[in-house]
């Protein structure tokens, strides 16, 4: 990403009546697995509580800067590794601002009586959680299985606790190089058989600094695969659930991983996370000292920004609308004005010509087709590779 050079990076100015939404990001792990190229470090009791009162106050900075938010997304790392700083953190968030929806994830060892019934009472809608494969051989090639439980142990703990949040979402990798095409079946057999609401089933996505851990301690990373293995998932996961986005599966309506999709525009907030807003994007600084220190003195910390060129939005607008299955034309003409077709079109050609779009006339909506679906997951795959190659130089 080519961020200003030069420049001392800023945010936008807020805009009035525009609700956005929080992305807060946890960096604290009781273990790091390997294929995963967030920021995040090992936890440590004293610096997390330390680093959610730096939430809280960046919470407060964003306030006082005029932002409104309408919905929370709180990733990791493992957010719930301290839940009651965590449950403090999102009512902070809900005094300040007009919070409809929050969503956030946990990893299978943390769904205990106790945290679900302080994460309830935080307010959370949705509850994700981080499962990546019921197999046991693979749970233990990625250092899961002493962890977190066995497969068969998840998957009850799951059964148990369905209903207890309006969504309970199941998080699965697919594209393992130990998965074969009978593996990935018995996964989502057990997945019906927990009846969790939702099911997000994202390809194995690697930095190229985390692919070589990823093949020492779980095989080679290749794509050859990927596509019989993403039209396994579609064929069995659909009916019952429906298609939220090209790897997001619901009963039902919901909020989904890929915020991108339901909001234009999010703020991020925490060591090392990335937002968007009004057309810019930014990178909060990785260094969980310095994030500290900096929101203490009363300042958003952030590492780098960068102002999109019109023709950069369109492409973003087009590529993330369209991973969540339709783009509404006329929104974003309302958006954009008449340069939006200018730009559409040239990005449009080889798509429909690929066969990866349809167009309704009747209300002016283009679609993914099928085989679109697929060419969006390997377009959103490459897309968070290139992010996590960027996480990765940051922390260099």
């Amino acid at each position: 990403m080519n961020f200003r050079e030069g420049a001392r990076p800023s945010l936008p100015a807020a805009r009035p009546g525009s609700p956005c939404l929080l992305y807060i990001h946890v960096p604290f792990c009781e273990k790091l697995c390997p294929y995963c190229s967030f920021n995040r470090v090992t936890f440590d009791e004293a610096l997390c509580r330390e680093y959610y009162g730096a939430l809280r106050k960046e919470l407060s900075l964003y306030k006082e800067r005029g932002y409104s938010f309408e919905g929370i997304y709180v990733g990791g790392g493992t957010p719930t590794v301290m839940v009651d700083e965590l449950a403090a953190t999102l009512n902070h968030a809900k005094s300040l601002y007009p919070i409809r929806e929050i969503s956030v994830e946990t990893n299978p060892n943390h769904l205990t009586d106790p945290n679900l019934d302080t994460l309830k009472r935080a307010g959370v809608n949705r509850l994700s959680v981080g499962i990546q494969s019921f197999d046991d051989g693979l749970l233990k090639a990625m250092d899961r299985y002493e962890k977190y439980g066995s497969g068969a142990s998840i998957a009850a703990r799951l059964k148990e606790i369905g209903g207890l949040f309006d969504t309970l979402n199941a998080d699965m990798i697919f594209n393992f190089a130990r998965q074969t095409p009978e593996s990935l079946k018995a996964d989502i057999d057990r997945l019906l058989a927990t009846g969790v609401d939702q099911i997000t089933y994202y390809p194995l996505m690697v930095s190229t600094k985390t692919r070589e851990l990823v093949q020492k301690t779980l095989g080679p990373v290749s794509e050859d695969r990927e596509k019989e293995f993403y039209e396994i998932i579609t064929e069995r996961l659909v009916p019952p659930y429906r298609f939220s986005s090209a790897w997001c599966f619901s009963r039902k309506e919901a909020m989904i991983d890929e915020y991108v999709v339901n909001y234009d525009d999010y703020a991020g907030l925490g060591s090392g996370s990335i937002g968007y807003l009004y057309g810019t994007c930014y990178a909060n600084t990785f260094s969980i000292r310095d994030y500290i220190d900096r929101v203490t003195r009363g300042e958003i910390p952030l590492m780098a920004a960068r102002e999109f060129s019109v023709a950069d939005q369109v492409r973003y607008d087009f590529l993330m609308k369209l991973f969540g299955l339709l783009l509404d034309l006329p929104s974003m003409r309302k958006k954009y004005g008449k340069v939006f077709d200018w730009h559409l079109g040239w990005m449009l050609l080889p798509f429909r010509l690929a066969g990866a779009v349809r167009y309704d006339y009747r209300k002016d909506w283009l679609y993914l087709t099928p085989p679109g679906r697929y060419y969006w997951v390997v377009m959103m795959r490459e897309f968070f590779t290139a992010v996590n190659n960027f996480r990765d130089f940051c922390r260099l």
